[in-house]
């Protein structure tokens, strides 16, 4: 029988709104001398991709199928690098948050290297448009001498699109171990309107694109000088960056007016400080 209620109560309601899940695990390992593929696997909207690569760093590209990010999705990334193993970890684009409807999107990246390897984390820019959420967390268990090289980058908007943010929420956790204890801890959180939270001189001065890299290894504080040297030379003295290194730790932040002057700086920056070519998606 017809139930005019029940008909009435079904067509006001909320729908369900499908959301992104997708997991991506991937291990190299050293075989005969050559960091070899040893582990993957992926679900849902996470893909990897495995370009060839001569006399380079073995190279894992991350692929989000879905084509952006918005409340109540979650992507999980898991990497492995096995003991005096090379490999570098990107992604295809920038990734992209839209508008959420009030939950938040959440991103984790669980990283793993063992002694004698090195991991260099190397994706594109994360966009993030008005009213998204976002909540990201980096992880990673280094042994050893083990050494990371990390970057992620933050644009708010897109400047060349005339777009402005009036609300964003954004939260980044790094948490970085050797041999199992704490050695790095870096907290972000952004809330609210970016041009009120960017507007002072210590908070961007107007800026509203942002990176941090950090080299994570036993020498890191011989590598500072090259780090600076590498920052003088870059293609726009207007962007301001600052770099410094204690306790086997090297830090570089960037702040650009956008996000091309940002990509420019890290392209420069990167090619110049590891004396080596970016993975090809990064000149796509």
């Amino acid at each position: 029988m017809y139930d005019a209620g029940s008909a009435s109560e079904i067509g006001t309601s909320t729908p369900a709104m499908q959301r992104v899940r997708g997991a991506a695990r991937i291990g190299f390992s050293q075989v005969s001398g050559k960091t070899r593929l040893q582990d993957l696997y992926q679900s849902g909207s996470a893909k990897v991709r495995l370009p060839k690569t001569y006399d380079e760093p073995a190279t894992a590209v991350l692929i989000n199928t879905a084509g952006g990010l918005t409340g109540g999705d979650r992507l999980d990334y898991e990497v492995t690098i096995g003991a005096e193993a090379h490999a570098i970890v990107t992604t295809q684009a920038a990734e992209r948050a839209y508008r959420s409807l009030g939950t938040c999107a959440e991103v984790t990246n669980r990283l793993s290297i063992d002694t004698g390897a090195a991991l260099e984390w190397l994706p594109q820019e994360t966009i993030l448009f008005d009213n998204s959420s976002v909540s990201r967390k980096i992880t990673a268990d280094l042994s050893g001498n083990a050494r990371l090289l990390a970057l992620e980058s933050v644009v708010l908007g897109r400047a060349a699109m005339g777009e402005r943010l009036n609300k964003v929420f954004f939260k980044d956790c790094w948490r970085i171990r050797r041999d199992g204890q704490l050695v790095f801890a870096d907290d972000v959180r952004l809330s609210g309107n970016p041009e009120d939270f960017f507007k002072g001189f210590a908070t961007g001065d107007g800026d509203q694109a942002m990176a941090t890299l950090l080299d994570c290894c036993p020498d890191a504080e011989d590598r500072l000088a090259k780090a600076r040297a590498s920052l003088v030379s870059l293609p726009h003295p207007a962007a301001q960056c600052a770099a410094s290194a204690w306790n086997g730790h090297l830090v570089i932040r960037f702040l650009a007016a956008d996000s091309r002057i940002l990509r420019l700086l890290l392209m420069a920056f990167l090619e110049h400080y590891r004396s080596a070519r970016l993975p090809r998606v990064w000149h796509c």
